[in-house]
């Protein structure tokens, strides 16, 4: 009696295992180191950054002053940062960053290290700081600021002696993360600083001068833990390598540090692409400006709309965030045609981008980590939610996403997406279109027809395909990856700012 007892527990807990086992979620994958932070994930989304290139050079139509100018010739006439910072608004940048500091040493804010500064020009009668007016017109619309202090300083009599301007520059740039002697357990007199910017870029002929950049970077942390570095060399953001906004076809967010030296010409290919062994996440942004200067100059105009959305493309497209200078006038006031231009480009960005013509397709995988009950369906592909994904099983050795609609779209850009808080992953891919009935056997074609492949992907992948395409169903294949492939978002785009023709 006691051994039939004991069999029927056993049948009895077996069979309920075996239902629990069918309702029981599969983990989420392991993640593929490097991670990005928090805070790098926030900057990665914004996808723009506007950056404000002003100062002594836009009075003197200058790119590079000699940090001899006379601070007298800093008077601009109407300088609004408010304007500034609802240009940016209004053109859906939702990060501004302001020259704090050129290479001429000339600051817009009253310095306590230096007379060169607007404390000695007649703006405001020497009362005035363009720093403050442009964090608190910042923040009064939302957006989160960002600085920047040039480390090549031409007018600073201590430039070239290693202790005696390493410290001054560390004074400087304490002021304004910690304004001007708050304790740092404070918010800054600022505020926030969201990113901060260092460069190599010097002169020919110019002083032997060693820049303390851990040590510099080091403090930044310390006073602002969750701010984002930019340098060549990160720790946070990298330089792309180029400032004509363009990234390599293969941009890894990953890349060794220790390959990375600040003010390098060397290393620009490197910078270009990263590395998919890379230890360390340093995602690259592309700077360029509005206009053929950095600075405003009354002779030049702003980009075409058709030459800023290449830049789009290439950079954004590309695993990028842009940050894109638009410099105020001597007058202190952004131009009108800067703004129109931005206008224009925002409008185009959105005509493109805010209709997802694969919104109600049917998504299917080569297989869904978990099966059906799994929650890394295909379908997470078409969700509004960058923390959901599509993955397939761990045996899968050639992963795919089909994607069918109810009936034909005319597209022109495929937009593909990483969930990239797990790591960046894709190593290369391949995006098919496929056809239907007569038409299939007619191209003789049994998968459809190749229309883009590439390499890697990261926090967003944009093929302009160079034609409209019109068919009912999509494929993506995903041909190597580091790990399983994660893919968070799949669209379907019309530009018809193009002049490709229907295929």
């Amino acid at each position: 009696m006691i051994s039939k007892v004991c069999l029927f527990l056993a049948l009895a807990l077996a069979t309920l295992d075996s239902v629990l086992s069918k309702h029981r979620r599969l983990p989420p994958p392991l993640p593929v180191l490097p991670l990005p932070s928090a805070a790098q994930l926030r900057w990665q989304q914004r996808e723009l950054v506007m950056f404000f290139h002003f100062g002594m050079n836009t009075f003197t139509n200058s790119e590079w002053g000699s940090g001899h100018e006379s601070p007298r010739l800093f008077n601009p006439s109407s300088l609004d940062a408010s304007q500034w910072v609802k240009v940016a608004a209004d053109a859906g940048f939702s990060l501004v960053i302001l020259t704090a500091k050129h290479h001429d040493g000339f600051c817009l804010w009253p310095s306590k290290y230096t007379d060169h500064s607007v404390k000695s020009s007649p703006w405001k009668n020497g009362e005035g700081d363009v720093v403050r007016e442009f964090v608190e017109a910042a923040q009064a619309r939302d957006l989160d600021v960002g600085l920047y202090l040039s480390p090549w300083d031409r007018h600073e009599r201590t430039y070239g002696l290693q202790l005696e301007y390493n410290e001054y520059y560390m004074g400087q740039l304490q002021e304004l993360l910690d304004g001007y002697g708050v304790a740092p357990t404070l918010l800054c007199e600022y505020g926030h600083v969201s990113e901060i910017w260092f460069d190599g870029a010097k002169g020919n002929n110019t002083k032997n001068m060693t820049y303390h950049f851990n040590d510099w970077f080091s403090t930044v942390k310390r006073m602002q833990g969750s701010i984002n570095i930019f340098s060549d060399a990160g720790p946070d953001v990298r330089w792309v390598g180029g400032e004509t906004g363009t990234a390599g076809t293969t941009c890894w967010s990953p890349i060794n540090r220790t390959s990375l030296r600040i003010g390098d010409g060397s290393i620009i290919g490197y910078l270009n692409t990263g590395d998919s062994n890379g230890s360390e996440w340093v995602p690259p942004e592309c700077d360029v400006s509005i206009r053929p200067g950095w600075f405003w100059h009354r002779n030049e105009t702003p980009k075409a709309v058709d030459e800023l959305l290449d830049i789009y493309y290439t950079s954004v497209g590309r695993n990028c965030v842009l940050l894109l200078n638009v410099p105020p006038n001597s007058t202190g006031l952004i131009s009108e045609p800067d703004i129109n231009r931005l206008m224009e480009f925002r409008s185009a960005v959105a005509t493109i981008f805010s209709t997802n013509l694969a919104e109600g397709a049917v998504a299917k995988g080569s297989s869904q980590r978990g099966g059906r009950s799994g929650g890394f369906l295909a379908a997470n592909v078409l969700a509004d939610d960058s923390q959901s994904y599509w993955a397939p099983a761990d045996s899968d050795e050639d992963p795919w996403i089909e994607l069918r609609l109810e009936k034909p779209v005319e597209f022109n850009v495929v937009r593909i997406q990483e969930a990239i808080a797990l790591g960046q992953r894709i190593i290369k891919h391949e995006v098919y279109v496929k056809f239907t009935g007569v038409e299939q056997e007619e191209r003789g074609l049994k998968k459809g027809v190749r229309v883009a492949n590439g390499t890697t992907v990261g926090y967003k992948r944009l093929h302009r395909l160079g034609r409209v395409v019109r068919t009912q169903a999509v494929w993506v294949r995903i041909t190597e990856a580091r790990g399983l492939p994660l893919i968070s978002s799949i669209g379907l785009h019309f530009d018809p700012y193009s002049k490709a023709q229907i295929s």
